[in-house]
């Protein structure tokens, strides 16, 4: 009972922590110390150690000189390493998914994901359900590394998602600027389909460069925020990690 009781302990840490990191409380370069960050939360020093020692794994901190942990600071570089990765796992799984034949139900389940997407678009140009893009989207893409049929790619897809800036839905617009992306968001769709269709039709290559070039697109948003729109900094979590 106490090894559950100190998990969930380790657990909610890393929630605090990560919530923190990511809007931006926490500044890169922040100094962490076990003591104080134990008391604040309530718990014992154990469960906070694990959760900072996960959180290195994670690239969301760095173990500083002396003891303790600080807030990792971000490069423009690692974000587009991490979005870059994230497409290179994301096109094998396509391209295997293609390959391999993937089972019928997985098709249809995210053939139908696809098509749900599709109603999340209206007939004006600002008229776009974000919420329900947004989660139709993640869905879209869990099951796309569920295609390939393989626990080890789902596992590394999933590992590279745990940074704030590689997951698929890391740089989707804020609900004040939907106008600003619409045309973006429009186009991720496409590609969508596209990479469904070349699964189906077994085109392996096909597939991967499609999926590839779908986890670029995220890089695109990522610059626009970055040097066109600062304003959208502070709605994207961890964007203020990134020091340029």
């Amino acid at each position: 009972m106490e090894k559950v009781t100190s998990e969930s302990h380790t657990t909610r840490a890393m929630n605090e922590l990560r919530q923190r990191i990511f809007s931006g409380m926490l500044a890169g370069g922040t100094r962490l110390l076990e003591v104080p960050l134990a008391e604040e939360l309530g718990i014992s020093r154990t469960p906070v150690r694990e959760a900072m020692a996960r959180l290195v794994e994670e690239g969301l901190l760095d173990r500083a000189r002396g003891g303790g942990f600080s807030v990792h600071s971000f490069r423009f570089s690692d974000v587009v390493d991490a979005i870059e990765l994230r497409g290179v796992l994301e096109g094998t799984a396509a391209r295997l998914a293609a390959e391999r034949g993937p089972e019928p139900l997985a098709m249809a389940r995210i053939r139908r994901t696809v098509e749900r997407l599709d109603d999340c678009f209206g007939a004006t140009f600002d008229d776009v359900d974000l919420d329900g893009y947004t989660e139709l989207n993640r869905q879209f893409h869990d099951q796309l590394a569920d295609l390939a049929n393989s626990d080890l790619l789902r596992r590394e897809i999933e590992r590279v998602n745990c940074l704030p800036f590689a997951s698929p839905s890391a740089f989707l617009p804020d609900k004040a600027y939907v106008s600003t992306f619409r045309r973006s968001l429009a186009s991720h769709q496409e590609q969508h389909w596209a990479i469904v269709g070349a699964i189906e039709t077994r085109e392996g290559s096909r597939a991967e460069a499609l999926a590839r070039e779908h986890a670029r697109a995220a890089r695109n948003n990522l610059e626009f925020a970055i040097t066109e729109h600062r304003g959208l900094v502070a709605t994207i979590p961890g964007l203020a990690l990134v020091k340029g």
